[in-house]
């Protein structure tokens, strides 16, 4: 499903996507949806359906375990209701909708954050040195640890900010309003530039560096930003931010207390160039060697 969805992905951000939908729609009928991404969509909608029916068969209506029970069960409480929405058509959409936009970009980010720590060794190890200050020989490291991990923390941050993975996001204005003088009717759809905000120099003192003291004060406490918005803002920020936080966090922290990552041998550089095949930023294909810390002589619970 993960890899029909990218498909769909990269197609819908690619210039025939566009070209596709700026035909007149006799030629769209005519020619039909191409073909590749039409059966990747194909497949991720089969595979979530089959979910529905996996989870139709074996959910308790009065004990729901995820999001699917959550949902199944609202459409069973409206049914009579004309004005309710809540359809199976609907539940495959918003699985493929969440699968989509919340896996892949927490992946993506932390295909960022390893490229990173092996293109500066310095900021790796120093994350590593607090890990094994603070937590010492403790296995399990929580969400709650970043209180104690200034460091590790505006680390976790700076990936955010320096990859800036999604750096445009679309809003439709809901009344008449002005803008820095600008009249936006109601209606019209607004592109909200994140990457201005994310390397704003006003607000950064090194923009176009990564730098994890952006979100640390002269004591070394981790300090948030108002410009710091990778996950947008307002009502409509993203619903997964939350959970993209402790992930990357959790995860993150855990892979630096095992291992340490560096280029592999006889790479003097690690490739920093971004591409972009879809709405999401990735980095270059890159080899990575992870070598456990145990292997380093580092005293730990390795």
């Amino acid at each position: 499903m993960f890899h029909s969805l990218d498909i769909v992905i990269q197609y819908v951000a690619s210039p025939f996507h566009l070209l596709y939908f700026i035909t007149p729609k006799w030629i769209r009928r005519l020619v039909g949806p191409p073909r590749k991404p039409a059966r990747a969509a194909k497949t991720a909608r089969a595979f979530a359906r089959e979910e529905v029916r996996n989870h139709k068969k074996n959910m308790s209506p009065g004990d729901p375990q995820d999001f699917t029970d959550f949902y199944l069960n609202q459409i069973v409480q409206s049914t009579g209701d004309p004005a309710a929405t809540y359809d199976e058509h609907n539940l495959v959409k918003s699985m493929l909708d969440l699968f989509g936009a919340g896996i892949d970009t927490t992946a993506i980010t932390l295909y960022w954050a390893l490229l990173y720590m092996a293109a500066y060794p310095h900021i790796q190890a120093t994350v590593q040195k607090e890990l094994d200050d603070v937590l010492g020989p403790s296995p399990v490291i929580c969400y709650d640890d970043r209180k104690r991990l200034p460091y590790t923390h505006a680390v976790v941050h700076e990936v955010l900010r320096y990859s800036s993975i999604f750096s445009t996001t679309f809003r439709r204005c809901t009344k008449d309003t002005v803008i820095q003088g600008f009249p936006i009717k109601k209606g019209t759809t607004i592109a909200a530039i994140l990457y201005s905000s994310l390397f704003d120099p006003e607000q950064w003192k090194t923009p176009h560096q990564f730098n994890p003291n952006h979100f640390l004060d002269e004591d070394g406490n981790f300090v948030s930003k108002e410009a710091f918005v990778p996950f947008s803002a307002g009502h409509r920020v993203c619903v997964g931010e939350q959970i993209a936080r402790i992930e990357l966090f959790i995860v993150l922290s855990s892979l630096l207390q095992e291992f340490t990552f560096r280029a592999p041998e006889g790479v003097k550089e690690m490739n920093m160039k971004r591409q972009s095949k879809s709405f999401i930023v990735r980095p270059q294909p890159y080899t990575i060697c992870a070598i456990p810390r145990s292997a380093t002589g580092k005293e730990g619970p390795w």
